[in-house]
């Protein structure tokens, strides 16, 4: 990779350019700049008969009786062993999910001089546009992928200051899924053998961060990845994919396809959910392999405590889920305490969760 001084050079350069991956695209690069090569060539296969990622149906969930039974059972299942399950018949309109990934096109494929005043690595900015999050150590590799974020703290934010380019696609999408969030958290509650009202009293998803990712062609695919293996911090994520592919989850030793299901939604367990079900529901390391040609868009929302449980509040397991048989297996920790140590090991693909386990 050359020297520390070089390495940090290219990083450098790549970040005052405010272009992203994109940017090295268009510039025709026929290498990868060393902070993106990984030190092995990333091996695509998996065996994916063996492992199957459960796709759950949400037709007559409303209806409540055996059809609700049936799909919460699911739920549990999905989340006690895989960590990961697709939802089909959610009921958002395939148009917001067409105009998620049309909006998410829109602004990265715009030129590089309108986006570059949104450019950076600071997580404190509502609206941002990045491809490094935070700092990058020398061990680190970077995801080839661009972001443009928005933080909906408390479920809310200024439309104003979302780019123009990509607003009423965002700003109607964060709608539906401001109620996906809710009926999510619900089934979820009821899959732990609890109220369908405690995630939601807990306030663990009250606010959500929207990232839009873009995935360009990679010069060199076999030796990089668009995002590296991580495991989510937040409560749930909520995706949607284009037909692409290239998501995969780890799972029993081995990386799993995650298919595109046209029009589906994925759900992904993270870190604090599996925290406060003290190790009921499991969070699972991902990530997304590069491409050499074509474009994969995503847009990923990310469902995290409200702003008074992120300044006073404490997350611990749920006192239903703890017993003289099952004792906490987490102490109890502050969600600025718990996202801080994730950003600062992220990118080494180490998950939070052990260092508060008691």
């Amino acid at each position: 990779m050359g020297s520390d001084g070089g390495w940090e050079e290219e990083v450098e350069k790549f970040e005052r350019s405010k272009a992203g991956v994109k940017g090295l695209v268009d510039s025709g690069i026929t290498k990868l700049p060393c902070f993106f090569r990984t030190p092995f060539p990333v091996s695509e296969t998996n065996d994916g008969s063996k492992v199957q990622i459960p796709v759950i149906d949400l037709q007559g969930v409303d209806l409540g009786g055996s059809r609700r039974s049936e799909i919460v059972d699911e739920i549990r299942r999905a989340s006690e062993n895989l960590g990961f399950f697709q939802i089909v018949n959610h009921g958002i309109p395939a148009a917001a999910i067409d105009d998620i990934l049309e909006s998410t096109r829109s602004f990265h494929e715009q030129p590089k001089e309108a986006k570059m005043d949104l450019y950076s690595s600071d997580g404190r900015r509502t609206v941002r546009f990045y491809t490094i999050n935070g700092r990058l150590e020398r061990s680190h590799i970077a995801g080839w992928r661009d972001a443009l974020s928005c933080t909906f703290l408390d479920g809310v934010v200024d439309p104003e200051v979302i780019p123009p380019v990509c607003r009423d696609g965002i700003v109607d999408y964060m709608k539906h899924m401001k109620d996906i969030g809710e009926a999510v958290s619900g089934l979820l509650s009821e899959a732990l053998g609890l109220r369908q009202n405690t995630l939601s009293q807990l306030q663990c998803m009250y606010s959500q961060y929207l990232s839009c990712l873009y995935y360009p062609p990679c010069p060199e695919p076999d030796r990089a990845l668009g995002a590296t293996k991580h495991s989510d911090p937040t409560a749930l994520t909520i995706l949607v994919q284009d037909t692409t592919g290239g998501l995969q989850i780890h799972h029993d030793e081995r990386w799993v396809d995650v298919p595109p299901i046209p029009g589906a939604l994925i759900a992904n367990i993270g870190d604090l959910l599996q925290l406060i079900t003290n190790d009921k529901f499991k969070s699972v390391e991902h990530r997304v392999l590069a491409r050499a040609a074509g474009t994969r868009l995503s847009a990923a929302c990310f469902f995290y405590p409200s702003g008074m449980e992120i300044s006073a509040g404490e997350h611990r397991p749920i006192d239903e889920l703890v017993s003289d048989d099952n004792p906490p297996r987490y102490r109890p920790v502050n969600y600025i305490e718990f996202v801080t140590h994730f950003q600062k090991h992220v990118k080494t693909g180490d998950s939070a969760l052990c260092n508060f386990r008691v």
